[in-house]
């Protein structure tokens, strides 16, 4: 498997393969050859910037004699009128990165800004956000990064770091009980150490699996919120426990002060808007 470091190079080799393609005759045509320059990230709407590692990164990666200077961090607060960096270099290079750096900055930073002001939702409560796979293909690591980096917490990778039983594996394995002794089953032969969760629906299977355990986690699907606070009595402390489905920015906190040790957002990710910001010659 491919470490964080080698998927986002790779990431960053076709994003330029796909914008510059056999080169960037805009720039080709007008600028020189040995033009220096400078340009700086201005920052033009109020969030969470994330994003700046990665952008050096891509930098390096096409042009490994730009200099980047680092105003404002990862995690800074960053309002219209902020610099963010500055970065020296031939001006070609410049003109080529720039797209590609404030596509990854911008989405990042949305990303971060908008996991903040649901962790910000959830202070005094003990309950923490997570994102889910409703990711952008192919950009997973950067916006699960950007989460982090807003305050959130990762619930898992991808399909390989955590088991995670949802509704439609444990109707193809027969139910409840069939799917967690098929899991352990499949764990022990394979040597694998990963933790379980499971998705419920309804009482009853909260209670199947509350019967047979065998899980570190138990997800609360699109249950109410007074339903959320019978379940998580229910479960007495005995597995985390996991809210998900339909809750949104106004209905997190309900559902957070029912005890419950994480709330799922698929919007952290997949209905972000990109925050404001852009890249010019200083």
């Amino acid at each position: 498997m491919l470490s964080i470091d080698q998927l986002e190079e790779k990431l960053i080799d076709l994003a330029f393969a796909e914008d510059i393609g056999d080169g960037d005759h805009t720039t080709l045509c007008c600028i020189p050859e040995d033009a220096e320059g400078r340009s700086h990230l201005l920052i033009k709407e109020e969030g969470i910037l994330a994003g700046v590692e990665v952008a050096k990164k891509v930098f390096a990666r096409f042009d490994p004699t730009m200099q980047v200077e680092v105003l404002m961090g990862d995690g800074s607060k960053v309002k219209p009128g902020d610099i963010a960096m500055v970065v020296t270099g031939k001006v070609r290079s410049l003109l080529q990165t720039e797209r590609l750096m404030l596509n990854i900055m911008q989405r990042m930073s949305g990303i971060a800004t908008m996991t903040n002001r649901y962790v910000e939702r959830l202070q005094g409560t003990g309950t923490r956000v997570l994102d889910t796979r409703k990711t952008t293909p192919g950009l997973r690591m950067l916006e699960k990064q950007a989460v982090k980096i807003g305050g959130g917490t990762n619930h898992r990778i991808g399909l390989f770091d955590m088991i995670l039983l949802k509704d439609n594996h444990v109707d193809f394995a027969g139910g409840i009980t069939k799917a967690i002794d098929r899991c352990h089953a499949y764990l022990e032969e394979k040597g694998l150490k990963l933790k379980i969760e499971i998705e419920v629906r309804n009482f009853d299977e909260l209670n199947e699996v509350l019967n047979h355990g065998g899980v570190d986690r138990i997800m609360l699907d699109n249950f109410s919120v007074a339903d959320t606070g019978k379940a998580v009595k229910l479960i007495g402390h005995r597995y985390e426990t996991e809210s998900s489905g339909g809750i949104t920015f106004d209905t997190i906190r309900d559902y957070a002060l029912q005890g419950v040790d994480f709330v799922s957002v698929g919007a952290l990710t997949h209905s972000v808007k990109g925050l404001d910001m852009s890249f010019k010659a200083c």
